[in-house]
């Protein structure tokens, strides 16, 4: 059943949704459209300033994620898919563009009146076409352009990646330029295209946890969580207290590595030797620290559905606190080291970000706050932090200074954090045993670059649909508007300053 909209012509995005049918996903219920009422919630969201957060498929529907920000409520809705086709978002929501390109080289739907249709995970290589769908055809010809023929036969074009000559994620990036100034950014993602939504499919949760932690190396943890927390979500049941305050400290060891090596980067590139080298032997001591009490550097496969694969080692959050000690012990004189003009006048101003293209793309992490979007996956009421919630800092200057101080502030943060975490950790056990359940379940995590999400359909305790999404898919569209008339030699700080990832959305 689908609301005519035609015959109820409510006013508003909430109106929509509200006089829709209702299925079953928790902790959110999941309104089920049509066309018709499709098309106008995209129309009403933009007009309302609602934000789309994703946008996937399985083999007969098409979903999307919303928030609303003035209820601070989040609103998942879906539309059938007939015929292979289904109405495209992309014309109200420029946002949903590499959502509805990466559904067509998946699923093989088609998104009407969409505003691009190039191919955005088939580089033409897979020996399949539309892998996801219930018939997958074999190749039979090649496949268009992924970039854009550029209007400009004299420009000059600069083509970067996707390999970087360091340990960096396989991102293509095509810059035209007049002269040094950048007029045109455009990405090519899917080098690392691992096939994770069909190694998920027919698996249980505790098996395709493995995959959902290797999404994203760093930020395995809160990609796990998420999983693990959409799973429990579907089944209707909850991780113990211990090894929920347990997860709540791993999400902060994550970030504290992550923006500690962010700061290291940024710092080696703007030629600031002492930011460099303070953060990256800090991170490495926090990375080994981490295997000692976990298990693994970067805490990979801690976190499963019903809790965690293994509790802290004896003697563990005496080591963690030490380390956390050395941390705090520098973050004054690292803080410090950013106010002085040598740095500050290389980062102010550099890759700004309006609050309005924040807002519109759905950015969230430190790059969405620095540019004056308020959001921050831990204040999602399922994400299990209760009284733990972290103080936020916004910023609205929306550069490459004000995501640095971010950093340095949320660093602060989650020392806190674990401190408290440590402070009222209880005894008990780690896991639950999972039942056999069918269900539907929503889940949001906050990594070190933004909200994850994590969606799944489950058929008896085993997976039957599922979708992950990455900080990545807002991050990219943002830095394709944020790299328009900078400089070509300014390109790598902002890309580091921005901390673009792939692997996550490469699925």
């Amino acid at each position: 059943m689908t609301l005519d909209i035609g015959r109820h012509r409510p006013g508003t995005a909430s109106d929509i949704v509200r006089l829709a049918h209702a299925e079953a996903c928790q902790p959110w219920r999941r309104s089920v459209l049509s066309h018709t009422g499709w098309t106008a919630l995209a129309k009403a969201s933009m007009t309302e300033s609602w934000t789309l957060l994703a946008h996937w498929a399985d083999t007969t529907q098409a979903y999307a994620l919303f928030q609303n920000p003035e209820a601070l409520t989040i609103v998942p809705v879906s539309t059938p898919v007939e015929a292979g086709r289904y109405p495209a978002l992309s014309p109200a929501l420029p946002g949903a563009v590499p959502y509805e390109r990466m559904i067509r080289d998946l699923w093989g739907h088609e998104a009407q009146g969409g505003i691009d249709a190039r191919p955005w995970l088939d580089h033409g290589h897979w020996p399949q076409v539309r892998p996801m769908a219930i018939r997958p055809q074999p190749r039979d010809s090649a496949e268009t352009s992924l970039l854009q023929a550029t209007d400009r036969p004299d420009s000059m074009l600069l083509p970067l990646g996707p390999l970087w000559g360091l340990v960096d994620e396989a991102a293509h990036l095509r810059l035209t330029l007049n002269g040094n100034a950048i007029r045109h950014a455009e990405e090519v993602l899917g080098f690392t295209h691992k096939g994770v939504l069909s190694l998920m499919r027919g698996k249980s949760p505790r098996t395709a946890a493995r995959f959902a932690a290797r999404l994203s190396g760093d930020a395995t943890v809160a990609h796990s969580v998420a999983f693990a927390q959409a799973t429990e979500a579907a089944m209707q049941v909850t991780a113990p207290p211990r090894a929920a305050t347990l997860r709540i400290v791993l999400l902060e060891m994550e970030r504290i590595a992550a923006h500690l090596d962010n700061l290291a980067e940024v710092g080696r590139l703007a030629g600031a030797r002492l930011v460099w080298t303070r953060c990256g032997m800090l991170r490495e001591n926090l990375l080994r620290t981490s295997h000692m009490a976990f298990g693994h550097r970067l805490l990979m496969d801690c976190v499963v559905p019903g809790g965690l694969a293994v509790d802290i080692a004896d003697g563990g959050t005496e080591v963690i606190l030490r380390s956390l000690g050395a941390i705090a012990s520098e973050l004054d004189g690292i803080r410090r080291l950013h106010e002085r003009p040598a740095l500050s006048s290389v980062l102010s101003g550099l890759g700004r970000a309006s609050g309005e293209l924040a807002a519109t793309l759905g950015v969230g992490g430190t790059v969405g706050r620095a540019s004056g979007r308020a959001f921050d996956g831990r204040m999602v009421v399922s994400t299990g932090y209760g009284g733990l919630s972290p103080r936020l800092a916004i910023r609205s200057e929306g550069d490459a200074s004000a995501r640095q101080q971010l950093r340095i502030f949320e660093i602060g943060e989650s020392l806190r954090l674990i401190a408290a975490a440590f402070d009222g950790l209880p005894d008990g056990p780690v896991g639950i045993v999972l039942p056999q359940l069918s269900g539907e379940g929503i889940a949001c995590a906050e990594s070190p670059r933004g909200d994850v999400w994590h969606w799944l359909q489950l058929d008896h305790g085993q997976i039957a649909a599922a979708f992950p999404r990455d900080p990545g898919w807002a991050l990219w569209p943002l830095a394709e508007r944020v790299l328009r008339d900078a400089e070509a030699t300014d390109v790598a700080l902002i890309r580091a300053s921005l901390a673009l990832p792939a692997s996550g959305m490469d699925l």
